[in-house]
C-alpha cells in the first residue's frame, strides 16, 4: 500500500508517522506474526527504549498499543545500504513536498 504524507518538522516525525501507518495497515489485514524492517537505526532504538524520548511519548503510546494487536510482532533494522527498494523511495521522497510511504508485505499461509 501507499500514502501521501505531509512533510514533518524532523525526518524521525516522518519515520515513525509511517511506522505507525504500516502497523495500522497490517493490524487491519489481520496479519498476527509480523516483522517491521525499517531502515533507521534510531527509530528501532526509540521504540525499544521509549522512556529515552519523552518528546515522542505519544507517538511511541500508539506503537505499543499497535504491537498487541499481533500475536507476535518484531521490529528491526536493515541497512539502507541492502535494501535497493528503500534507498531508492527514501531518494525520491527527499526531493519532494510531500511523500508516499510504500508499504511491501509477504502474505503467508
Amino acid at each position: 500500500g501507499a500514502r501521501n504524507t505531509r512533510a514533518s518538522q524532523l525526518p524521525l516525525h516522518s519515520e515513525i508517522e509511517a511506522l505507525i501507518w504500516a502497523m495500522e495497515c497490517t493490524r487491519n489485514l489481520r496479519q498476527a506474526w509480523v516483522t517491521f524492517v525499517i531502515d533507521s537505526a534510531q527509530l528501532v532504538k526509540m521504540v525499544s527504549e521509549p522512556e529515552e524520548w519523552p518528546a515522542f511519548a505519544s507517538y511511541l503510546e500508539d506503537i505499543k498499543v499497535l504491537k498487541r494487536s499481533f500475536n507476535s510482532s518484531e521490529i528491526i533494522h536493515i541497512p539502507r545500504t541492502q535494501s535497493l527498494k528503500a534507498d531508492s523511495l527514501a531518494r525520491s521522497a527527499r526531493k519532494q513536498l510531500s511523500f508516499v510511504v510504500y508499504m511491501d508485505a509477504e502474505l503467508l499461509g
